[in-house]
């Protein structure tokens, strides 16, 4: 079976071709920086948070301390993309659904 060049199957193919083409250099969106940050500012709060609560325990006030700045960061990445950053999940979350007191005690 030969293949036009004005044909169905000749137009298909080409279609095809370029759409794959296309979505292999299209891959995923880039981070945005307001993101990363977050993602920066949550990891590191929370793991500050562990490591007081290992040498200190988890009522010190040095985890106190890190278990607010974990909340302020929280807050900060919900205030500017109305998303953050779950370190114990490894995901973005949508919904304002943490709990203050997920890290009270573990």
């Amino acid at each position: 079976m030969k293949l036009q060049l004005n044909s169905w199957g000749f137009r298909a193919i080409l279609s095809a071709s370029a759409l794959s083409a296309a979505l292999c250099f299209a891959g995923p969106a880039p981070l945005r920086a307001d993101d990363d940050d977050c993602q920066r500012r949550i990891a590191r709060a929370d793991h500050r948070l562990h490591e007081a609560a290992e040498h200190h325990g988890w009522d010190s006030p040095q985890a106190a301390k890190y278990r607010h700045q974990l909340a302020e960061a929280r807050a900060w990445c919900w205030e500017h993309s109305h998303r953050w950053w779950d370190e114990d999940g490894h995901r973005w979350r949508t919904d304002r659904d943490w709990d203050d007191h997920d890290h009270d005690h573990h």
